[in-house]
């Protein structure tokens, strides 16, 4: 069965995708030329530039796919977690978990902020995580487990917070020792907006 014009074309952009994903995830966005990509791609150079305009709009769609992953992952534990604290709290520690892997290290951790620049990074974290932390807040805060504050203002701190804890797990020479350091700091941070009365 022929396949269509657009099943071709998605057939090649995952193809490229999966191919930068797997050579930036190793070796970094710097060390690995387009015409790498799309030889391991099995794709022609011009697949690459009418897909996605250069190696450099390619990166951002390994990071959105990164991050889509990640949110996923995240969700999940929030979606079944028995209450929105409890939720934040395992969803917090799944991330952190991810931040130890090596693709999401040095793709989304030390590439992303350097590659796409600061401000366009954190554009896609608060993206893919901003509502997911504001609404388990509002939610916590609602349901009388959270001091009542305000959550937007909230949400933007924690996912800041969370976010230079990710970069300190991946720049880490012990990253391990990172991540348990920053849950047991968490952990207190989130104790303190217990609600005791």
């Amino acid at each position: 069965m022929r396949r269509t014009q657009q099943e071709r074309s998605d057939a090649t952009r995952a193809a490229l995708i999966k191919a930068a994903r797997d050579l930036f995830g190793v070796r970094g966005y710097h060390d690995v030329p387009a015409e790498e990509i799309t030889r391991t791609a099995g794709v022609t150079r011009g697949a690459l530039y009418h897909h996605f305009g250069d190696k450099l709009g390619l990166f951002r769609a390994v990071v959105e796919v990164v991050e889509r992953e990640l949110t996923a992952e995240v969700t999940e534990v929030l979606d079944h977690a028995p209450d929105p604290l409890s939720g934040l709290s395992g969803a917090l520690g799944v991330f952190l978990d991810a931040c130890l892997r090596p693709d999401v290290r040095q793709i989304s951790l030390t590439d992303a902020p350097a590659v796409l620049g600061w401000d366009a990074w954190r554009e896609l974290e608060a993206e893919h995580g901003l509502g997911l932390v504001a609404e388990h807040l509002a939610a916590a805060r609602d349901a009388g487990l959270i001091v009542d504050t305000p959550v937007d203002a909230l949400a933007q701190l924690v996912l800041a917070t969370v976010m230079e804890a990710a970069r300190m797990i991946a720049n880490a020479d012990d990253p391990d020792r990172v991540r348990e350091d920053v849950q047991q700091v968490f952990a207190g941070w989130l104790g303190g907006l217990l609600r005791t009365a």
